[in-house]
């Protein structure tokens, strides 16, 4: 069975409040789509965050001492260090132009995700102006799919990602930051290759390798592509979580 990305085109700009169950209901009607069993939303971030008013206003923060301390260090303003301080459950290196976090959902990334680029200014100057990662995106991912379940009469799947780059790499990527409803990480370990070989440690990280598909169909500039449809994924659907693609501290060789 092939898999199939679809960009659904016509999304607005979403302001705080908006539905999103409703937003994309209509987006699915307008590009043709109609969902059926085993079909996965994925969504930028940015959207999700949005529709939940994770916005901040950088006149309305008031750095810490330790904020201070790290904006002179990364160069960034104490305002924007500070709001990265409190979303963030660590911080792990800090160097000119960037704050590498563990960011309180488990994930670590630049500047605990928070970001301006195409980000709306509700008042004041624009430039203050930043978007936060959404709380639970986990959660964020299960309300929706429940939402879309129950008007498609389908099982679905839905997935949150955002654009993080990765030790030994440049560029970045799309990546999960919260799922609901299919395999965020699929264990092989037991299978036999093309050889008879039983395969020792092989795991795929299938939500996050579907989140870098998805995020060469949304771009990463003025596209407007926030949400992609997707059919044929090739692993059985169930529930899940972020956590399962977290790496264990004792593991990880990068702190």
């Amino acid at each position: 069975m092939p898999l199939t990305l679809t960009a659904l085109s016509g999304i607005p700009i979403l302001k705080p409040g908006d539905n999103l169950g409703d937003l994309i209901f209509e987006a699915l009607t307008k590009n043709g789509v109609k969902p059926e069993n085993g079909d996965i939303l994925v969504l930028a971030q940015k959207i999700v965050s949005k529709a939940e008013g994770r916005f901040a206003d950088l006149s309305q923060i008031k750095p810490s001492k330790k904020a201070e301390e790290l904006a002179a260090v990364a160069l960034k303003d104490p305002r924007f260090v500070e709001l990265v301080l409190q979303e963030s459950k660590a911080i792990l290196r800090v160097r000119p132009g960037v704050i590498i976090a563990e960011h309180r959902n488990g994930f670590i990334c630049a500047n605990a995700g928070i970001d301006h680029s195409n980000v709306q200014s509700l008042g004041g100057q624009p430039e203050n102006w930043v978007l936060l990662l959404p709380q639970n995106a986990d959660e964020s991912a299960r309300k929706l799919r429940v939402d879309l379940e129950k008007r498609y009469g389908v099982r679905l799947g839905v997935l949150i990602i955002d654009s993080h780059g990765r030790a030994w790499r440049m560029g970045t990527i799309g990546m999960t930051i919260g799922l609901s409803g299919f395999p965020a990480l699929v264990d092989l370990r037991g299978e036999e290759d093309l050889f008879g070989y039983k395969l020792q440690v092989s795991q795929v990280a299938a939500a996050d390798e579907l989140a870098a598909g998805a995020s060469l169909m949304m771009g990463q500039a003025g596209e407007a592509v926030p949400v992609v449809h997707v059919r044929g994924f090739p692993y059985p659907m169930r529930e899940a979580s972020l956590e399962e693609l977290i790496r264990p501290r004792e593991q990880d060789m990068f702190r």
